[in-house]
């Protein structure tokens, strides 16, 4: 992997003091308090030992004084003896046909991960067993997607570490109560086509699951960081489990690098430290990741619950409200559809929007013997070239007299086909998109927020926020039946509920 810094607003004098900054936020002593099984998640008292899920040197990583890799080794032995299974046609559904279809039934990091790993990693796929997600509850995505399967040969994963988050149970229920309505209501069939990726074995088999086909994971596990975990099951599903492995051995090769490489030649600390000279120097409120493979059009939509999740916070690690900005926005789409859409307000617009663009050099589909993918090449190289450069009014006028313009018309025109250039960008090219260049790419990102909420001084691993919004949701539910007229909250509230109530 290439990461290129150079097309940045950094002087040799601005990365020193960013190294400094990181030195005095004790980001190294931070960083090995992660791997070392320390509770940093303060707020919930929690480790946050991700690392260890996909430590493939299997050196001891200690949790309250217990190395957690026994643990560990025996639920990645416990899902590749599960998916080798479904995958080679020995899991039968209920009448003795091998599985053709997985929904997985998830939401936040329980969906992003599996969706977007699932997606970038499609050439290693195995295209007679098709992968369906499911998140929204919204009815439209559960009936969508059972339209597609069938109840002989489907095999749904209900993914909830607790077995009650709402959304999921929800659609779980409904797939439950669709699966029932096909079989003629004969429970003991649901054994042989769900399993469960949670630790609540009670409300497991309750629900008509063997708990021999529950995978289970642990508290030091967040949410936006559990793609390594048994969350991973569909991954391991689609592309295999000796890919899954390698996606693991990707990310622990960054792990490592991050772990040992001093700042200076560190990738995810340069990441974080040029994220902050932006967002807190220069006013940016926002990043764009930019990959140029369409394989990798998920990536930047599970980094905005990576980065925003972890770092949209206001109040410090000392229970104070900061007075700095904290988290940006993440945003992106690939290239070069994104071309046609925003890349004109981060080129002329009054915004400042720092870019990473991020490219294979070599594609899964030579297609036209590769002109495919010179052609995307050619703009990956081009853009970045150009936000930093710019066209002077100078150049543009040449231009424009070249092209035969009269004098009058080039004046109307010129103010606009000036570009000031000096937008800011990285630029990241791997050999190609494998499960183990993926790995090291998610990796670095999760790195990066890290480091950054080290420095900002907050907590990056909860998410409180998610919580109001859930919790006033649950108590407004019961008020949505009946004809009586809702008055418990502001007139604006208020006025919306009665109106769905009088008009559903």
């Amino acid at each position: 992997m290439q990461v290129d810094f150079s097309k940045n607003i950094v002087t040799d004098e601005t990365m020193g003091l960013l190294f400094d900054v990181a030195k005095q936020a004790k980001v190294e002593t931070m960083r090995d308090k992660m791997f070392n099984g320390e509770k940093i998640n303060i707020t919930e008292d929690r480790a946050v030992l991700h690392v260890a899920l996909r430590n493939r040197s299997n050196t001891p990583i200690k949790c309250d004084g217990k190395d957690v890799m026994p643990e560990v080794n025996a639920v990645l032995d416990h899902m590749k003896e599960f998916t080798e299974e479904v995958r080679n046609g020995k899991w039968k559904g209920y009448t003795g046909k091998a599985i053709t279809d997985i929904v997985n039934i998830g939401i936040g990091g329980s969906d992003l991960g599996p969706v977007m790993v699932c997606e970038a990693l499609k050439p290693y796929a195995k295209r007679d067993l098709n992968m369906h997600f499911v998140s929204n509850v919204d009815g439209t995505h559960i009936a969508e997607t059972l339209k597609k399967v069938n109840a002989e040969t489907v095999l749904f994963l209900v993914a909830s570490k607790t077995f009650t988050t709402q959304e999921t149970m929800t659609n779980a229920q409904s797939a439950k109560e669709w699966f029932l309505g096909q079989v003629g209501g004969n429970v003991e069939h649901v054994a042989k086509h769900f399993a469960a990726l949670s630790t609540n074995a009670k409300d497991v088999e309750a629900f008509g699951i063997n708990p021999k086909n529950m995978f289970g994971f642990w508290d030091w596990v967040g949410g936006r960081y559990s793609l390594w975990s048994a969350i991973g099951t569909p991954i391991a599903l689609s592309i295999g489990f000796d890919n899954f492995v390698e996606l693991l051995a990707g990310a622990h090769e960054m792990d490592n690098h991050f772990k040992t490489a001093p700042l200076e030649k560190n990738i995810p600390v340069i990441q974080a430290l040029i994220g902050i000279w932006y967002n807190n120097f220069f006013g940016a409120e926002t990043y764009a990741i930019l990959p140029y493979d369409q394989y990798m059009h998920r990536f930047a939509a599970y980094f905005q619950q990576g980065d925003m999740e972890s770092n949209g916070k206001f109040v410090s690690r000392d229970g104070n409200e900061v007075d700095y900005s904290t988290g940006p926005i993440a945003w992106g789409e690939p290239g070069t559809n994104g071309q046609h859409a925003f890349y004109q307000l981060i080129h002329q617009g009054t915004k400042l929007v720092p870019a990473d663009f991020l490219i294979p050099i070599k594609t899964h589909n030579p297609v036209q013997n590769g002109l495919h993918h010179d052609i995307l090449a050619s703009n990956f190289f081009a853009q970045p070239e150009a936000l930093q450069n710019g066209k002077s009014e100078a150049q543009a006028k040449a231009e424009l007299e070249k092209s035969g313009m009269d004098a009058d018309t080039i004046k109307t025109i010129l103010p606009h086909k000036v570009f000031k250039g000096n937008k800011p960008t990285n630029s990241i090219m791997f050999d190609k998109l494998t499960p183990r260049v993926l790995g090291s790419l998610v990796a670095m990102y999760e790195h990066k927020f890290h480091v950054q909420g080290m420095i900002w001084n907050i907590n990056s691993y909860d998410q409180w926020g998610v919580e109001l919004g859930k919790a006033l949701a649950k108590a407004i539910l019961p008020e949505l039946d009946g004809q009586d007229e809702v008055t418990s909250h502001d007139s604006s509230t208020n006025g919306l509920i009665n109106h769905y109530k009088k008009s559903k």
